[in-house]
């Protein structure tokens, strides 16, 4: 682990970090002022610890949501700025908070790689209980039947790309219609555990852009991209990379959490929706047609069903 990632687990200072544990128990317990108290406190013992302005942050957004104060709002937001600003690669997700104060502004940014390559590092052990189990997730299950239900698609593909893979699910879902499976995901925890599946030829830890750059054009049949959307804020780069690699005549079936207006919209949830002209308009501009827009809830939260799409497009062959 670097430096920089272990500083994140310790200001280097005792009190400081006692005093930390308890700011987080403050906020878990609904008590904002006490967690900004404790946190600042934390501040003036570790001014460059980049968690405790990132709990100053939340506790004073807590704060605003109960009076309404723009002074508290104002503060929050500083907080987020100097989070942002200590941690510059952004692993701890102080850009998320600030994009979403400021009513989901931030583009691209707001996710940086390295905050959802910690995030799902430390959640591969427990990804799929609670996924599937905890959250009703089904995507994987989803895009095999809609490839079922197009009679034009193919029974079986030579070579598919898993983008975003985690743990393997997808992999599991469409193995046997697959000769040929490459997958690519940011976590390498959560690679070992779809590596221990045994139904990819071959693995790649990195992003999605520079993966698809690397593979050679016009070398695979089918791209699968299930809930890994969510996490990008424009689709039309990587629709452009999926369309390179892509034969033609070749198939892209993914999700999108999505809405009923227009854009890319960054929810409270942490992660992007994507209204339907969005994706359209990103797939055409690539040489891609959408041969199938369906609505599906991939999975819930809170007891409800979250929005989305399940897309399929196809290579326009020239």
């Amino acid at each position: 682990m670097s430096q920089h990632a272990a500083s994140q687990h310790s200001s280097g200072d005792l009190l400081a970090d006692r005093r930390y544990v308890y700011a987080e128990a403050c906020l878990a317990e609904g008590d904002a002022a006490g967690a900004a108290e404790m946190a600042e406190q934390v501040i003036e013992r570790a001014p460059r610890y980049a968690p405790a302005w990132l709990l100053l942050g939340r506790a004073r957004e807590c704060l605003h949501a109960a009076t309404g104060a723009e002074e508290t709002l104002r503060a929050a937001r500083a907080a987020f700025e100097t989070a942002r600003g200590l941690d510059p690669e952004d692993r701890i997700g102080a850009g998320l908070h600030g994009a979403r104060l400021a009513g989901g502004e931030g583009g691209e940014s707001a996710l940086s790689r390295a905050y959802v390559r910690a995030l799902f590092d430390g959640y591969a052990g427990r990804f799929e209980r609670h996924l599937v189990d905890g959250l009703g997730y089904c995507g994987p299950e989803l895009l095999r039947s809609a490839l079922d239900a197009l009679p034009e698609a193919p029974a079986r593909f030579g070579a598919a790309l898993d983008l975003g893979c985690g743990t393997g699910l997808m992999g599991l879902a469409l193995r046997d219609r697959v000769d040929e499976l490459a997958g690519v995901d940011l976590s390498p925890a959560m690679l070992r555990l779809a590596r221990a599946k045994g139904c990819y030829d071959r693995l790649a830890e990195g992003d999605l852009g520079p993966f698809l750059e690397a593979e050679p054009e016009a070398s695979t049949d089918l791209c699968l991209a299930a809930d890994v959307f969510i996490y990008l804020a424009d689709l039309a780069p990587v629709l452009t990379g999926i369309a390179r690699v892509l034969r033609p005549g070749g198939w892209a079936a993914f999700t999108v959490q999505s809405h009923d207006g227009s854009g890319v919209r960054l929810g409270e949830d942490g992660r992007y929706a994507h209204a339907d002209a969005h994706v359209a308009e990103g797939g055409e501009a690539a040489g891609l047609s959408v041969v199938m827009r369906a609505p599906a809830a991939i999975r819930r939260e809170r007891g409800r069903d979250v929005p989305g799409r399940i897309f399929v497009l196809r290579k326009i062959e020239l």
